[in-house]
């Protein structure tokens, strides 16, 4: 399961969607989580769940390997689904044991459950399609005018960067770590959510040690190479909008009226 979290991942391609500006891509995914929470029905959902198929089409990144990151969250979404489902007030539809079913409540465990699928894909879809490096990059120019008012802007792309780049190699450092304990005779699968809960305990010291290697190891691999921040560092490969970028834009600019449009009438 462990291998099925794709958040931080990239996929290597040429599609137009991967040729997109950094900085297209990381202010239409914010707006897209925006839309997200604009939307309240059916009609809405289908037309976000369009558009997202679209993306997802013109971006040539295979659909297992999109829906295989659901699978490390599919308790996240299962205890959502159930806590809307019980907790919200309503028509009583039916009732467990001191629980009562609610139409509302079966209304919004759906379109909730349906929410966070979305978000966890629609996010993905931007680690998937952007370079690391151009993602830092794409961060640090958007944050650049922050910089007046003291924001660390360099400083935060990279630390944002590096959290989700190294995200895939604590994955499989912990995945390691399991065989080998499993070698052993551990035990993780078998047992209440208690007693498996205990077993990860011998996983965490090895994973603390190995993730501060790994960053002692970063931190000296950047002072070799005379790393100096973001004051007058330049680039490789200079970022540049072109038409494709403002027809982006402007595809999603439409998206997010049809969405307040919708949402509003219906």
């Amino acid at each position: 399961m462990i291998r099925d979290i794709t958040l931080g991942q990239y996929y290597p391609g040429d599609s137009w969607i991967q040729r997109l500006d950094p900085r297209t891509k990381i202010l239409c995914t914010f707006a897209y989580i925006i839309s997200l929470f604009l939307v309240r029905d059916f009609i809405g959902f289908a037309f976000v769940v369009f558009c997202l198929g679209l993306v997802i089409f013109f971006s040539k990144v295979p659909l297992k390997f999109i829906f295989r990151g659901l699978k490390p969250i599919f308790f996240i979404i299962l205890f959502t689904f159930t806590v809307n489902m019980f907790m919200t007030k309503g028509e009583p539809l039916a009732r467990i044991w001191f629980l009562t079913v609610t139409k509302e409540g079966l209304y919004n465990a759906f379109f909730m459950g349906l929410r966070l699928v979305l978000l966890i894909i629609g996010s993905s879809m931007l680690t998937l399609t952007t370079k690391p490096i151009n993602l830092t990059d794409g961060i640090e120019r958007l944050l650049s005018p922050l910089r007046s008012v003291g924001v660390p802007a360099h400083e935060l792309a990279m630390m944002m960067t590096i959290a989700l780049r190294f995200i895939p190699t604590l994955l499989e450092e912990t995945d390691k770590i399991m065989k080998a304990q499993m070698a052993r005779g551990a035990d993780f699968e078998t047992g209440n959510l208690l007693r498996r809960a205990k077993s990860l305990i011998p996983l965490l010291v090895p994973l603390f040690i190995s993730a501060f290697r790994i960053a002692q190891d970063l931190a000296l691999a950047m002072e070799a190479r005379c790393y100096r921040g973001g004051d007058e560092r330049t680039r490789m490969n200079p970022m540049h909008f072109h038409w494709s970028d403002a027809a982006a834009g402007l595809c999603m600019v439409g998206f997010i009226a049809l969405i307040i449009i919708q949402s509003r009438i219906l």
